[in-house]
């Protein structure tokens, strides 16, 4: 499974917000600036996250984006979503698939996006606050995420 470079900015940016320590909104040209992301490309990433009820943006000098939620009830999925739009199997137009072959392969792909959401849902952003990524010189291996 691959995410778009959008799905990596929310992500990056919902961690960053989740994270901070300030009660403060963070304007988005600090979390821009701060996580090496385009800043007229982020603004549009974080109204989907505001118009879908993750984030929550104020107006004004003293403005920005916190989070809407508490990190524990956001999940990867939700920020997914937000941004890309429903995650959803669907195989390309061809013509010289028989329709058994077609049928088959349809239903494969349905349960496999449908464990990828019901994984995916699974992941609250909460999970992912702090996380080493061995950058910081931790010697912390986070174990494989819960089943």
């Amino acid at each position: 499974m691959k995410l778009s470079r959008t799905v990596g900015y929310a992500i990056q940016a919902t961690l960053q917000l989740a994270e901070s320590n300030s009660s403060a909104p963070i304007p988005c040209s600090r979390l821009a600036a701060d996580g090496g992301m385009p800043e007229r490309f982020l603004l549009q990433i974080l109204r989907s996250l505001v118009t879908h009820g993750i984030l929550r943006s104020t107006r004004g000098v003293e403005g920005g984006y916190k989070l809407d939620r508490e990190a524990a009830d956001i999940s990867l999925l939700d920020i997914i979503e937000a941004v890309d739009g429903p995650l959803r199997s669907s195989l390309p137009s061809a013509d010289k698939i028989s329709t058994r072959a077609r049928t088959t392969l349809e239903q494969g792909l349905t349960e496999v996006a449908e464990a990828a959401r019901e994984r995916l849902a699974a992941i609250r952003l909460n999970q992912l606050v702090g996380s080493s990524d061995g950058m910081d010189g931790s010697n912390d291996h986070p174990g494989p995420p819960p089943s």
